[in-house]
């Protein structure tokens, strides 16, 4: 049976989900709908499953199916992108530059989704001894609320769960077994305006100083106290950093509000639970309004059979880990994970976002690979 009747090859996949502007603000549908109907139609069945979100928006992920069997082989990707910047170029027309794919998204990670589509569908159903997927996730730039959405309530998953699994997130091909996770803690200062003339106003930011300034000791403590360091990531340290907004109040009115934002990178050895509790406590203290976000990291073995195989296919010697995060967490408890996708995290998020062709094509064959090895 001929299973790539209608798949296009990578690049051209590529440039087609490029070409859908899916910024995280927005609807993914289309995308969605274009994804459904070309993966049907290359043998897989296909589960749609869908959410508002906070702003009312449709949101689609897919998990498509080909093949009978548990213990198979999923490829996890995400459909939306990051803010276009479209006063700076045209980020949803996606184009030929030299070796490069360029196009918003085209490293982050609509590329690496093309790839995974072709290598799956190029797979012959009836050599198939274990399912492969492909699913496609929405909202994993700015909740994850997609890739939760999946393991939460995917039948299609769920009926004969597979054993292994590729979140395909660029990694220059390289296998990756860890990531660092994130921390967020949101504090509120409340004053009271007035004209700085009268002498009677409360000033929101100088009620937020000690705050600040207990956030400052503890930032020089968590980078240089090595239990708060973990030496498996580059780098080992937590990126601890704070923002303030006080709503641009004028230099002749107190600031009736002020909001310092605490963010840092979370990891599996660092005590990154008590560098939250540290700063809401030290919020607490000064009587403020404090919300709080903590996303686990991700690990997985470096000895483990899928980032094993992934290492003997690409021939990568040594597994690495990276500062950034992905959908793996939310995914860790459908299967085992390895992260290793095409392109460089530091090309993705800018103006000019580009792929290599080679390095999409080297994906597809990297793909094939794993699904000749893990599921025939």
């Amino acid at each position: 049976m001929d299973d790539t009747r209608t798949v296009p090859e990578a690049v051209e996949l590529a440039k087609q989900l490029i070409d859908f502007p899916t910024v995280s603000r927005w609807s993914n549908v289309a995308i969605s709908d274009h994804l459904q109907w070309l993966l049907n139609d290359c043998g897989f069945e296909v589960e749609q499953l869908s959410y508002a979100d906070e702003n009312g928006e449709e949101k689609v992920s897919l998990v498509a199916k080909k093949g009978d069997g548990a213990d198979g082989l999923a490829f996890f990707s995400h459909t939306d992108t990051v803010p276009g910047q479209e006063e700076d170029w045209d980020p949803f027309e996606a184009v030929i530059e030299h070796d490069r794919v360029v196009g918003r998204g085209s490293c982050d990670m609509k590329g690496p989704l093309a790839a995974t589509v072709v290598a799956a569908a190029k797979a012959d159903e009836e050599r198939l001894k274990r399912a492969v997927y492909v699913v496609a996730c929405a909202d994993e730039e700015i909740s994850g609320d997609g890739a939760k959405q999946v393991a939460a309530e995917s039948q299609l998953l769920r009926s004969a769960l597979p054993n292994y699994g590729v979140v395909a997130e660029p990694t220059s091909l390289i296998p990756v077994y860890a990531h660092k996770g994130a921390g967020l803690v949101k504090v509120v200062a409340e004053g009271q305006a007035a004209h700085t003339s009268t002498d009677k106003g409360i000033s929101a930011n100088f009620l937020m100083v000690p705050f600040l300034a207990d956030m400052v000791q503890l930032a020089k403590e968590v980078k240089s106290d090595e239990s708060f360091i973990d030496p498996e990531f580059d780098p080992p340290t937590c990126g601890f950093n704070f923002v303030i907004d006080d709503g641009g109040c004028r230099p002749n009115v107190t600031a009736p509000k002020t909001v310092c934002t605490v963010s840092f990178r979370t990891m599996p050895n660092a005590r990154s639970e008590e560098v939250l509790n540290r700063v809401i406590q030290r919020a607490s203290k000064y009587g403020f309004e404090v919300e709080s976000k903590f996303v686990e990291s991700f690990y997985a073995s470096p000895k483990s059979e899928i980032v094993q195989t992934s290492c003997q296919i690409t021939g990568v010697g040594d597994p690495q880990t990276v500062p950034y995060g992905t959908d793996a967490f939310y995914l860790n408890d459908l299967c085992d994970l390895v992260i290793l996708g095409p392109g460089d995290i530091a090309q993705a998020h800018t103006v000019g976002e580009w792929i290599e062709i080679d390095q999409l094509h080297q994906a597809v064959d990297i793909y094939e690979q794993m699904i000749q090895k893990l599921c025939m």
